[in-house]
């Protein structure tokens, strides 16, 4: 009937063949692009993400920029305080520290025995117990400045 030659039906074949799974893997891509568009969830994520990016990059450049005018700021004041302020407010604060170190060793001569062991486990029980610690100290600084504006009033 219809008999076409054999190496031309075959590379016409062959042809359609490669269209046929070229047209499939356009038609995957565009499934999987119309997927990803229609997968809100993933878009939020995907978002959020970015979003957050962005605000560490704002919020490092704004840390940046702070700490340099604070730097810049701190130079004019060393650069406008006379020498010998500076010199006298040094010398005070190693006044205060010696001061703070002799009368650290005082109480540590003049304090029995006994106390100073006590202390030293209260402060370890404070230590291992921090957090509830911090957060009662909380309440009762709520708790007292509550009351305090109540009495105000």
């Amino acid at each position: 009937m219809n008999e076409q030659p054999q190496g031309d039906g075959s590379a016409e074949t062959d042809r359609l063949r490669e269209q046929v799974e070229h047209t499939r893997e356009d038609l995957g891509r565009t499934v999987e692009a119309l997927a990803a568009k229609a997968d809100v969830k993933e878009q939020v994520v995907e978002k959020t993400a970015e979003l957050k990016e962005q605000a560490a990059e704002k919020a490092a450049q704004l840390t940046g920029k702070l700490r340099e005018k604070a730097g810049q700021a701190a130079d004019l004041v060393k650069e406008k305080t006379p020498d010998q302020v500076l010199e006298k407010a040094d010398q005070a604060a190693t006044q205060i520290r010696d001061t703070a170190v002799h009368a650290g060793q005082l109480a540590a001569e003049k304090t029995p025995e006994q106390l100073r062991q006590k202390a030293a486990s209260a402060v370890a029980a404070a230590r291992a117990n921090r957090t509830p610690l911090l957060v009662g100290g909380a309440v009762l600084v709520v708790t007292l400045l509550l009351l305090r504006g109540r009495k105000q009033k």
